[in-house]
């Protein structure tokens, strides 16, 4: 493919940082647009479905833990129709449109539609949100990576990086709106709230449009997960054989990335726009893949290679990769089943307390979920600039410490944080029995909102570690060819940790609602009444587990190892 001559007279090393920058920036800028709008949705959606729709409060949460989970599993198919058909910037560009067609029937259905169809065609409208978010997302933090050349020692490093302050800028976003839009749409009306978010997509579509000549574009390769089904499908047919028949031992084509592989065997860096795979080297674990690399004698003898018996070794070590990730993926879903209390029991507890910081301001219960942002936009610089740092002069590690450290502290601190939600919780009981608020449960308590203040501050610490951690290590440990949908595996944990967390409070309440203590319900509508402190308590067991269960799957984690040194390989 030709080059063009550079249309100005700069360096061509300071063009490319330039180039990084600025391609960088602007897919970022809409990602943060994305998040303004998202959480300014999200954020204050329970208080919308209670208050204006009138909905239950047990019913109201699984709405937006149903709505919460698809949102976040429609990335899984928008990373698919990405890496095989689209490419990451026409997905990008396509889902947000779609972002902001949802957004603009919210706003009308909240202005303009009267009051008996509104919440029809309010669901309509969050439900082609979730369509938009499923191809946005996992694609628009990946589009924007990829600006990075991993052949350039400064680029490479740079990328480190990259995921803490992309993740402080998606924390910006969010704090932005759920302290300015969700304070609008409490005081002010829903329809001005929601037509602000609509039109900060609008800038922001617009600002991403100004990069598309410098942006760098991966062209689509084909469905990646047909290499995966191919190694299967090789191994399972040559589950009987013990050793190869001829010379060499096993099929070698290092640098087959693994949707290319499946095309039949063309080279990743002979597609346009792909960049070359690395060579990943032979590891031990799940050995019984490395059958379908065997050459056996139909194999020999065969005039051609078919790639539903005989796999390259780079095939079979990236199917390995994804192999390896998927009992990660199984032991974090507590910890996403937890995060989505910040915006549903959380919000439910502060409307209870006392809110007013001086004689005529009252904190909307919602824009507390600030405290958890504000947490992590200090705690970021904190890590990147100081902890890390420190870290690495005593592990002697590029980035301190391993991704897999870094989110097993996340697990930890997401447990402690719903004991301290238990204990807190149980104080506003008392405090609701000892002055007589029990059946009032729409009473503002004699305490304060500063006491939510540590469980979001612990929450928002856990974010930092797991949630960032999970991020790089979805991105770092993935195919090159499957990066898109690594994003969405990671994305796709807050959607089933939503179904999970429904799944756990429906269990709860039918257990407590027939077994409590005077036969109470633990998550009933009356939340003087309810006992969510307990609820908080099965949540942190249930998190305690799950640690437990990743500590053991990462005592045996094998990092991605290539040949000839390309990658140092890290401990777990």
């Amino acid at each position: 493919m030709a080059t063009r001559t550079p249309r100005n007279s700069l360096p061509v090393a300071l063009q490319g940082n330039m180039m990084v920058k600025v391609a960088g920036v602007l897919p970022s800028s809409l990602f943060v647009a994305e998040r303004f709008a998202y959480y300014g949705l999200s954020g204050n959606l329970i208080t919308y479905l209670t208050n204006e729709l009138e909905q239950p409060m047990a019913t109201a949460i699984r709405n937006v833990n149903t709505w919460v989970g698809v949102s976040a599993i429609f990335p899984v198919l928008g990373a698919f129709i990405a890496d095989s058909y689209l490419g990451r910037f026409k997905t990008v560009l396509v889902s947000t449109t779609f972002f902001l067609v949802g957004m603009v029937v919210l706003t009308l259905s909240v202005s303009v539609v009267p009051g008996g169809d509104r919440g029809v065609v309010f669901f309509v409208g969050l439900y082609i949100i979730a369509v938009g978010e499923g191809g946005h997302r996992p694609c628009a933090q990946t589009f924007a990576a990829d600006q990075f050349d991993e052949d350039s020692p400064e680029e490479k490093a740079a990328k480190s990086s990259f995921f803490n302050w992309w993740y402080l800028g998606i924390v910006v976003g969010a704090s932005s709106a759920i302290l300015v839009v969700i304070y609008v749409q409490d005081n002010v009306g829903w329809a001005a709230g929601l037509g602000m978010l609509a039109g900060a997509l609008v800038v922001a579509i617009s600002i991403f449009l100004l990069g598309i000549k410098r942006y760098r574009r991966q062209a689509p390769i084909g469905s990646p997960f047909t290499a995966v089904v191919q190694v299967l499908v090789a191994a399972v047919r040559k589950r009987r054989v013990t050793q190869t028949l001829c010379a060499p031992a096993v099929f070698l084509e290092p640098t087959t990335s693994t949707a290319a592989a499946a095309a039949g065997g063309a080279r990743a860096h002979d597609i346009e726009g792909q960049p070359k795979a690395p060579s990943l080297a032979p590891t031990n674990q799940f050995r019984f893949l490395d059958k379908a690399k065997f050459i056996d004698e139909l194999d020999a003898s065969s005039k051609s290679r078919n790639p539903w018996r005989l796999c390259s070794q780079n095939q079979v070590e990236e199917v390995k990769l994804v192999v390896r990730l998927i009992p990660i993926w199984v032991s974090c879903l507590m910890f996403t089943a937890t995060i989505v209390q910040t915006h549903t029991f959380f919000i439910k507890q502060a409307s209870t307390l006392v809110r007013s910081i001086g004689p005529n301001f009252h904190v909307p219960p919602a824009s507390l979920q600030s405290l958890s942002g504000f947490t992590i936009l200090v705690c970021i610089p904190i890590y990147d600039r100081l902890l890390v740092p420190l870290a690495r002069k005593w592990t002697g590690h590029p980035s301190g410490i391993t991704m897999l450290q870094r989110i097993g502290i996340g697990l930890f601190l997401s447990a402690a944080d719903m004991v301290v939600a238990a204990l807190v919780e149980a104080k506003r009981l008392h405090i609701a029995t000892h002055h007589g608020f029990i059946d009032t449960p729409k009473a503002t308590l004699p305490m304060s909102l500063w006491w939510l203040l540590p469980q979001y501050m612990i929450s928002g610490v856990a974010d930092v570690f797991a949630i960032v951690g999970l991020q790089e290590l979805f991105y770092d440990q993935m195919p090159a060819s499957m990066r898109s949908v690594g994003a969405a595996a990671h994305i796709s944990l807050i959607g089933v940790g939503s179904f999970l967390n429904t799944a756990v409070m429906s269990l709860v309440e039918a257990i407590s609602s027939r077994h409590g203590s005077g036969g109470g319900n633990w998550v009933g509508d009356n939340i003087n009444r309810a006992h969510i402190d307990y609820f908080y308590w099965v949540l942190a067991a249930l998190n305690g587990l799950s640690l437990c269960f990743f500590l053991w799957i990462a005592k045996a984690f094998v990092y991605k190892k290539v040949e000839e040194g390309e990658d140092t390989p890290q401990s777990s």
